[in-house]
């Protein structure tokens, strides 16, 4: 159905780094851009761990630390934003535990934490801990609310912070209400992009002058700037209520129509010499888009023509071409068609259909390596390879499980 970018990718996605508890584990596996970048985790739900698999993906050497016990949302090889990096189960209240925490961090380039303020500083596990031990570390950490501010320590998740941040106001067709697009705006579209541009930023800076820094990344700071267009219409008396503007479905040449099918066709024909072009291959008479007076008929005319066709049938009239027409899939309709089974966007991994690393580079290509790991099923193995040389003795003391 899909393949990757190249057959040296297709070849590195064969390997699995995952030791399952055998002590196989090994580091240096990956192959993009971040290859010998070392990574510790402490592990979270979200925006985190979508983080972590950014950077795992780009090749970066990752070890993931979970709490013993497990976390609320713990789908073990199920989840997918877990790839690419093994599983090490430590008891974080135990000092021994904590202190292996340390000595990994004095061999890393990057920590991400995604837990309430101050709760690592508890653990004694805080940017000043940390940095004690090696003051080049970049100190990356995640939350909704920021490390500061009146509600820093209150509970939310996506559909609350991108709401106080002004985004979800805006969102959807429906003037009565707004609707929230799952959590990719916040989690992951203000929170883990965010930390992952800032890690690195902070990353290379770090390589310059010697000095690490903590990287603040709250998902209400992230989701606002990623709105600085719409925040530039407002100013320009440009902003309207849901579904009044041009790209919300307040114009007919930006919106979803329904077909014969029950399927759905996006029309992004924003600029003339689109519109002209989806109209030619449209096959009816419209009027003057230019008058928003005519916006109802040009609505309603689309509306009944889209619903004479399937799905895939007006797909065929307008692929590849310049009428910024493009069907609504599935993820597995997507994967299986042309364009997107051509550049390997999705890929077949460890028996499973998932997103393969993105963005693309010339010379060091990212590649999948190991599939998600059950908690603690490379405590062993992982920490050995870190250096971690008394490993048995903190599973007999229980610091550490082995699964």
């Amino acid at each position: 159905m899909t393949q990757t970018h190249t057959q040296a990718q297709d070849d590195a996605t064969t390997p699995e780094t995952s030791s399952a508890g055998d002590g196989s584990y090994a580091l240096g596996r990956g192959t993009g851009p971040l290859r010998g970048v070392k990574v510790v985790e402490i592990a979270g739900i979200g925006p985190g761990p979508h983080a972590c698999m950014i950077l795992a993906d780009l090749g970066a050497d990752v070890i993931r630390v979970e709490r013993a016990g497990g976390g609320t949302f713990n789908f073990g090889q199920a989840d997918l934003v877990n790839r690419g990096r093994p599983s090490v189960a430590l008891d974080l209240k135990n000092p021994d535990a904590a202190e292996t925490v340390l000595r990994l961090v004095e061999q890393a380039d990057v920590l991400v934490e995604g837990m309430r303020p101050g709760v690592t500083e508890r653990l004694g596990l805080g940017p000043d801990d940390c940095l004690a031990r090696n003051p080049r570390l970049v100190y990356g950490r995640m939350t909704g609310w920021g490390q500061e501010g009146p509600w820093a320590q209150a509970a939310g998740h996506d559909m609350n912070y991108i709401a106080l941040a002004g985004v979800l106001h805006g969102l959807g067709q429906d003037p009565s209400r707004p609707h929230f697009p799952a959590n990719l705006v916040g989690d992951f579209g203000g929170g883990s992009t965010y930390l992952v541009i800032g890690v690195l930023a902070a990353l290379l800076e770090a390589r310059l002058s010697g000095q690490g820094q903590v990287v603040d990344a709250a998902i209400v700071d992230g989701a606002a700037h990623l709105q600085t267009m719409t925040v530039s219409f407002a100013a320009m008396g440009m902003a309207g209520g849901r579904g009044s503007g041009m790209l919300d479905g307040g114009a007919p040449y930006y919106d979803v129509y329904a077909t014969s099918d029950g399927g759905h066709m996006t029309l992004g024909a924003l600029e003339p010499q689109f519109w002209e072009e989806f109209v030619r291959l449209f096959g009816i008479e419209l009027p003057d888009r230019d008058d928003p007076r005519n916006f109802p008929a040009i609505r309603q005319a689309l509306t009944a023509r889209f619903a004479e066709r399937t799905r895939d049938e007006w797909a065929a009239v307008f692929d590849g071409s310049d009428a910024c027409v493009a069907p609504v899939l599935t993820v597995a309709e997507a994967a299986a068609h042309p364009h997107v089974a051509a550049r390997g966007t999705y890929v077949e991994h460890g028996g499973v259909l998932q997103p393969a690393p993105a963005p693309r580079f010339s010379r060091t290509e990212p590649s999948l390596t190991s599939t998600p790991a059950e908690l603690g099923a490379d405590t062993r193995g992982a920490l050995a390879a870190w250096g971690i040389d008394d490993v048995d003795a903190l599973i007999a003391g229980g610091a550490a499980v082995q699964r």
